[in-house]
C-alpha cells in the first residue's frame, strides 16, 4: 500500500513550478494599471472585476497592474474598470469615486504616494493581450509617481523574505556576491583569515555553512566551494537576490537552517541590452564585466555573461612580511538560452552553462609562486580552482488552469581545488547532480494551494589532505508536500519532506510559516523548521589551514570523517509596522530567532593553540538572534536604515559550555542614501554611506603559548565606514567613486609569530577585524 502511494507521488510530480497564467480559449486577456496599496485593495479590486463580468482577475500590490480574463461577448473592459473606480480605485480609464475612496480603510489610502498622469507622448502601458478591440476611452500614458524600493521585505510571503533589486547592488562596489550585502543589515560579512582574503557571511549569528545558498533555486555554494564560492558569482551578473531568514520552504530542500540566499541571473525581459563595466582600486585590482541579453526570436532569448578580474600588486600595509590580500586572476563566463511560450502553448524553459577558473597566491612577500613550496624558505599559499556547471529548468502551465503547473529542474556541477598552505596540502574534487520535480494545484479554490514533488541529490567527494584520501558518495532521494492556506489577512504555509540519505539515514524536515495582518500596516510572522546537513570539515575550515595547528578528528562513530550529520531546529518570529514619520513613509521591523543543534560538528580551537579538534556536540548548542531595523525617509530622495543586532551563540565543548568564538554580541548598522532629482537629460547624483559597529568578540584561548604569542581573550569593539558617490550622465553611462573602510580600521598583528611561519606558534586564522586599510575604487558602467 505504501509503495503504491509513493509510486503515485513519483508519477504525479514531473516538472518545475511556474507562476505564469494562461487564459481560456474563449477568453481574452487584458492588463491595466489600477492604484492600490495592500491585500485588502487586492481583494476589493478583484471582486469588483468579477462582479462586472470578468472570469478571473489578478491584481499585484507591487506592480499596480491588474490582469483580466474575460469573454468580450459577455462584458467589456470599460464596464469592469468603471466599476473598479466606483469602489474607490483609480485606473487608466476612470478616476476613483471620491466618496468611495474616502470610506476606504486607512491602509488602502494610496493617493498620498501614487497618481496617474495622462500624457500624449508617453509609452502606452495598458497592454491588451487579446486580439479583440475595445472601443472604450483610452489614456495614452500612465506614470506612477511611487519610487520602487531597491530592498524590501516581501509583504506577500508567509516567511520573512527580503527582495534585493539589482539597483541596490549599485550602492556599493559589489564585485561579487560576498560584497552584495554591504548596504544590508541582515547579513554580516567578514574576512575569514589574514592570508587568503576569502570573505564569509553569517546570518542569525551563525556561520555561512548553515545558510542554503542557491542560484535560480538550485544548489550553488556548499561542499568544497564553501570557502571561496561567494567570490565566484559576479555582482554585475545578478538581477536580484531573495534572502530568507529562518527555515524557508520544504520545496527548496533540507539544508536551509538559518536561512536561504537565492540569486537570479540577468535574462532578457523586453529589450536587448549590453552592459560593460570597468573597475579599478588603489591596490591594483582590475575587473571587467560584459553582459548581453537579447531576443533571438519571438520565444527564444539569450544571456551572455563574461567576467574577468586580477589583483596584480603585492601589498603589506602592516609590515608583518605577509601580503594583506592574495594576488591572482579569475576568468568566468556563463551562457543562458531561454524559451518562453507560456502565454500560448504553456511551455517555458531555459538552459545554462557556466565555466570558471580562479587562481590566487599569497603568503610572505618573498614567496615565489613559480617555485615549489618545499624548494624555498618563504611561506606561501597557492589556490587553483576550476568549476563547471550546466543546468535546465522546464515548466508547463495547464491549459485553462493557470493555477496548475508541473515542471522539472536539473543541475550538474563539477568543482576542483588544488591548494597548499605552507607545507600543508589540500586538494579535492566534487561532482554533484541535483534534480527537483514539483507539481502545483489547488483544492477547490485558490485559497487552498498545494505543492508536492520528489527530489534527488548526489554528491561525490574525493579529497586529499596531507596525502590521506577521504572519499565518499552521498545519495539523497526525497519527497515533499506543502500546503498554503491564504485569506485576506493571513497566510499559512505548512510543509514536510522526507529525505533518505545513504549515510545519514532517513531525515524528516517539517516547516511552518505563518503571516497575519493584525492591524492595518502591521504584520506578524512566525516560522518553525528542522534542517540537517553533513559537514565538510576540510573545505569549510580552510582559514585555519594558514597556521601550524594539527588537525584532529575525534571519532563519533559517524559515517562522514567519523562524524554524525548536524541537525538543527530553527524557530522565530517578526513584527513589521509601517507608519508615517515627518509626513513620509517609514517602517520598523523587529525579529527574533533561536537555533538549537543536535550532533553539531564543533571546531574546538581552545583545546590547544597548536590544534584544531573536530567532534560532535554532546550537550547544548544554541544561537539566539534579535534584530530591530528602522527604515525612514527624513526628506525627499533621502533614505535612512538603522539597525541593531544582538547575538548569543554558545556551544558545549569538551571542557564545558562557552561562547562560540568570532561572534560579536552587539552590532550596529546605519545606511544613508541620497539621490538628486533627475534633470531634463536624465542626469543625477547618488550618495551612499554605510556604518558598521562591531562589538567585542571572544578570541580562542592562546594562554598555552609563550607570552609574546598570546592574544587577548576578547577583542576591542570597532567600526567601519564605506562611502560611494556616483554620477549618472544618461541611461547609457554611469561613473562611481568609493572608499571602503574609510577610517582604515584594522586588526593589529592579525598573524601570530609572523616572522617564523614554520614554527609551532604561527597562526593566521585568528582574525576578528579588517586587514586592509582604506581602499579607494573607481568604476564606470556603460549600457548599450
Amino acid at each position: 500500500m505504501k509503495t503504491n502511494i509513493v509510486s503515485r507521488v513519483l508519477l504525479g510530480s514531473l516538472f518545475f513550478i511556474s507562476l505564469f497564467h494562461y487564459g481560456q480559449t474563449s477568453q481574452k486577456t487584458y492588463e491595466y494599471t489600477v492604484l492600490g496599496v495592500c491585500e485588502k485593495c487586492k481583494k476589493r479590486i478583484e471582486d469588483a472585476a468579477k462582479v462586472s463580468g470578468a472570469d478571473r482577475a489578478e491584481w499585484s500590490p507591487e506592480t499596480k497592474r491588474v490582469k483580466l480574463w474575460l469573454n468580450p461577448g459577455k462584458t467589456s473592459i470599460d464596464k469592469i474598470l468603471k466599476h473598479v473606480a466606483e469602489v474607490g480605485h483609480e485606473n487608466e480609464r476612470y478616476p476613483a469615486n471620491q466618496k468611495a475612496y474616502d470610506h476606504l480603510p486607512e491602509c488602502c489610502k494610496y493617493k498620498q504616494s501614487q497618481s496617474l498622469d495622462s500624457k500624449e507622448d508617453t509609452k502606452k502601458e495598458g497592454k491588451e493581450q487579446g486580439s479583440a478591440s475595445d472601443p472604450g476611452k483610452e489614456i495614452s500614458g500612465v506614470t506612477i509617481t511611487k519610487t520602487k524600493p531597491t530592498a524590501v521585505w516581501d509583504k506577500k510571503e508567509a516567511g520573512l523574505v527580503l527582495n534585493i533589486d539589482k539597483k541596490e547592488l549599485l550602492k556599493a562596489a559589489c564585485c561579487n556576491l560576498s560584497e552584495s550585502f554591504e548596504t544590508n543589515s541582515t547579513v554580516d560579512v567578514s574576512y575569514s583569515n589574514a592570508v587568503t582574503g576569502a570573505k564569509q557571511i553569517k546570518i542569525l549569528g551563525l556561520d555561512q555553512k548553515y545558510t542554503y545558498i542557491t542560484q535560480e533555486l538550485m544548489p550553488e555554494i556548499g561542499g568544497l566551494s564553501s570557502a571561496y564560492g561567494l567570490g565566484f558569482i559576479p555582482g554585475k551578473w545578478i538581477s536580484g537576490i531573495q534572502l530568507t531568514k529562518g527555515g524557508g520552504s520544504v520545496v527548496n530542500g533540507y539544508k536551509s537552517i538559518t536561512g536561504q540566499i537565492n540569486t537570479e541571473l540577468l535574462k532578457y525581459k523586453d529589450k536587448n541590452e549590453t552592459g560593460i563595466n570597468f573597475y579599478v582600486d588603489n591596490n591594483a585590482r582590475l575587473e571587467t564585466n560584459v553582459t548581453h541579453v537579447s531576443a533571438l526570436s519571438k520565444s527564444w532569448s539569450q544571456s551572455i555573461l563574461l567576467h574577468g578580474n586580477g589583483t596584480l600588486k603585492k601589498m603589506d600595509y602592516n609590515k608583518d612580511g605577509f601580503m594583506d590580500r592574495p594576488v591572482g586572476k579569475q576568468a568566468n563566463l556563463a551562457y543562458i538560452l531561454k524559451y518562453d511560450d507560456l502565454e500560448k502553448s504553456g511551455w517555458g524553459s531555459f538552459f545554462g552553462i557556466n565555466i570558471m577558473n580562479d587562481n590566487r597566491n599569497s603568503g610572505q612577500m618573498g614567496f615565489d609562486e613559480s617555485r615549489l613550496p618545499q624548494d624555498q624558505k618563504s611561506y606561501g599559499v597557492g589556490i587553483d580552482i576550476r568549476k563547471f556547471q550546466v543546468w535546465n529548468k522546464t515548466g508547463y502551465i495547464f491549459k485553462n488552469k493557470p493555477y496548475k503547473s508541473i515542471g522539472w529542474m536539473n543541475k550538474y556541477s563539477y568543482y576542483n581545488q588544488n591548494s597548499f598552505y605552507g607545507l600543508r596540502n589540500y586538494r579535492g574534487d566534487q561532482s554533484a547532480f541535483y534534480s527537483n520535480l514539483v507539481y502545483e494545484d489547488i483544492m477547490g479554490n485558490t485559497n487552498h494551494k498545494y505543492k508536492l514533488g520528489v527530489s534527488f541529490l548526489y554528491d561525490g567527494y574525493n579529497e586529499y589532505y596531507q596525502a590521506q584520501n577521504y572519499k565518499r558518495e552521498e545519495r539523497v532521494p526525497g519527497i515533499f508536500y506543502e500546503y498554503t492556506l491564504s485569506g485576506v489577512e493571513y497566510t499559512l504555509v505548512a510543509g514536510a519532506r522526507a529525505d533518505f540519505h545513504n549515510l545519514a539515514g532517513t531525515q524528516l524536515s517539517p516547516r511552518l510559516n505563518f503571516k497575519y495582518t493584525i492591524f492595518p500596516k502591521t504584520t506578524l510572522r512566525f516560522s518553525l523548521g528542522r534542517g540537517f546537513r553533513t559537514a565538510n570539515i576540510f573545505a569549510e575550515n580552510q582559514q585555519f589551514f594558514v597556521s601550524n595547528r594539527d588537525l584532529v578528528i575525534n571519532d563519533s562513530q559517524g559515517k562522514i570523517y567519523g562524524l554524525k550529520p548536524e541537525i538543527a531546529w530553527n524557530f522565530g518570529g517578526s513584527l513589521q509596522k509601517e507608519f508615517n514619520f515627518l509626513g513620509r513613509k517609514s517602517s520598523v521591523m523587529f525579529d527574533a530567532f533561536r537555533t538549537n543543534f543536535k550532533d553539531q560538528v564543533l571546531v574546538d580551537l581552545d583545546d590547544s593553540p597548536q590544534k584544531m579538534v573536530f567532534y560532535n556536540l554532546e550537550g547544548r548548542s544554541f544561537a539566539n538572534s534579535i534584530q530591530v531595523e528602522w527604515e525612514l525617509m527624513p526628506a525627499k530622495n533621502l533614505e535612512l536604515r538603522l539597525a541593531y543586532k544582538y547575538y548569543d551563540v554558545r556551544a558545549t565543548y569538551e571542557d564545558g559550555i562557552r561562547e562560540v568564538p568570532f561572534v560579536a554580541k552587539n552590532r550596529g548598522f546605519a545606511h544613508l542614501s541620497y539621490m538628486t532629482s533627475k534633470n531634463t537629460k536624465g542626469k543625477f547624483w547618488s550618495f551612499n554611506s554605510t556604518l558598521n559597529l562591531v562589538g567585542s568578540q571572544r578570541v580562542p584561548n592562546t594562554y598555552k603559548n609563550p607570552t609574546e604569542f598570546q592574544m587577548i581573550s576578547y577583542s576591542a569593539p570597532y567600526y567601519t565606514v564605506n562611502v560611494q558617490v556616483s554620477r549618472t550622465f544618461s541611461s547609457r553611462f554611469r561613473g562611481y567613486l568609493g572608499i571602503e573602510n574609510l577610517t582604515s580600521t584594522t586588526q593589529k598583528n592579525p598573524i601570530i609569530d609572523a616572522k617564523n611561519p614554520f614554527g609551532n606558534y604561527f597562526d593566521g586564522g585568528m582574525v576578528y577585524a579588517p586587514i586592509m586599510p582604506a581602499n579607494f575604487y573607481l568604476g564606470i558602467d556603460i549600457n548599450m
